[in-house]
């Protein structure tokens, strides 16, 4: 089992429960949990440019990475917590080869079929991409 886990983090029940599997799948693990504000998902209209949209989707960050506290808190255990700017799979990767991460743990939103095609998927971005192991939770 690895002693450095990542887990990334959205505010989905996706994401939730791939924390519950990290906490639970890696006892001894240190863990650490990013949130990525991506601002090119905050860019259209005018409030990019005065950083009130920008800023609005930090703070949900915040809030994401504070309620994985809460949770990492109800099984009597300590998270390292971080927002990220940038693409969501870009920046577990990076932060995974920054930290010395031995595994990172991510939500699948189910995409299956055409949608999943069109629409990609950072779970499959990570999973192809990343220099360690990826466990990804339904």
């Amino acid at each position: 089992m690895g002693r450095h886990v990542l887990v990334g983090i959205d505010g989905s029940d996706q994401s939730t429960n791939a924390l519950e599997h990290a906490l639970s799948a890696f006892p001894d693990a240190e863990l650490s949990v990013i949130s990525v504000v991506n601002p090119v998902a905050v860019t259209a209209g005018d409030e990019f440019f005065d950083g009130s949209a920008f800023e609005q989707q930090r703070e949900l960050a915040e809030k994401h990475l504070e309620s994985a506290s809460a949770v990492a808190r109800a099984h009597d255990r300590n998270i390292d917590t971080d927002v990220r700017i940038g693409g969501p799979a870009r920046e577990l990767i990076a932060s995974a080869t920054e930290s010395d991460v031995d595994h990172i743990v991510v939500g699948s939103h189910g995409r299956t079929g055409l949608s999943r095609i069109l629409l990609g998927s950072v779970a499959e971005t990570v999973v192809r991409r990343s220099p360690v192991p990826v466990t990804v939770v339904r």
